[in-house]
């Protein structure tokens, strides 16, 4: 396995985000590229900044060769070696996203921590963050607060309010010091990879440049994934049924015996895993 170096982990536990020596080959980062603009292009009416779910096909998708390009990377063992250095031989991935920050006009992210709203118990994700564009101070790069993710707890969130907001939460300002953020920056192709509970946000653009970055979570084998569990929106552009969110086991196994790898999924083609067949449509935003 190749993964994260053995520093790289201990930046992970120790910071809650590394940013590991690894970088998308360049036919692999155009491919990327170009399905993030057919994604934009194919879903005008949806803000670019927060386009949830393109790894899960569509019923009305006239390019159906688009999820499998992010479902591909999603599922990617590169991509697996390096999740597993941080939560373990056994993988779930659960979603994905792109975040698309228009030059001029991309909105901001407000200070949040992840699973605010996740039906995930216990609550356990590694978010992969890869950069499709030079991500940068100047376009809106993520920041973060290093080792906010180290009480393991959700800090107090309150409504953020403003329509050129992402997200319609934030970690209070009185739960953290701004001043202690630090700048996720990555040219196009590199990755970083943060924890659940880490706080952090990013900026509005507003250079000549967009920033668009590509997410993907995973869950390891011993969370389960609650679809009864009633959870909130984070956001108002952007709307996640969690109930009917088809996931993979992309590797290893569940630990808990509890995990559904059918909703979502075609009914009649049994356990989803990333060596198992493509699952039925969903809508993008899911």
């Amino acid at each position: 396995m190749a993964g994260l170096t053995a520093s790289e982990i201990e930046t992970y536990r120790r910071d809650g985000l590394v940013a590991p020596s690894f970088r998308l080959d360049e036919t692999r980062l155009e491919r990327l590229g170009a399905a993030v603009e057919r994604l934009v292009a194919a879903n005008p009416d949806v803000p670019p900044e927060y386009l949830i779910g393109p790894h899960i096909p569509r019923p009305d998708d006239r390019d159906p060769s688009l999820y499998r390009e992010f479902l591909d990377l999603c599922l990617d063992p590169e991509v697996l070696d390096l999740v597993e250095s941080v939560i373990g031989p056994d993988v779930i991935l659960w979603s994905s996203g792109v975040f698309c920050k228009p030059p001029g006009v991309g909105r901001a992210v407000p200070w949040h921590q992840d699973g605010q709203y996740w039906p995930l118990r216990p609550l356990a994700t590694c978010s992969v963050w890869v950069a499709v564009d030079d991500s940068r101070p100047e376009n809106g790069c993520m920041r973060y607060l290093p080792g906010s993710h180290a009480a393991r707890r959700l800090y107090r969130h309150e409504h953020a309010g403003g329509g050129d907001l992402v997200l319609n939460r934030q970690v209070s300002p009185s739960e953290f010091d701004p001043a202690c953020a630090r700048d996720d920056v990555l040219r196009a192709g590199e990755l970083s990879l943060h924890d659940v509970y880490l706080v952090h946000g990013s900026n509005p653009n507003r250079s000549g440049r967009r920033r668009a970055g590509y997410v993907m979570r995973y869950l390891p084998g011993t969370s389960f994934y609650d679809r009864e569990m009633e959870v909130g929106q984070s956001s108002d552009i952007g709307v996640s049924d969690f109930a009917m969110r088809p996931i993979w086991l992309a590797r290893g196994v569940d630990r808990t015996g509890r995990n559904d790898f059918r909703t979502g999924h075609p009914p009649c083609e049994g356990p989803r895993s990333s060596r198992a067949s493509l699952p039925a449509s969903a809508p993008l935003r899911c």
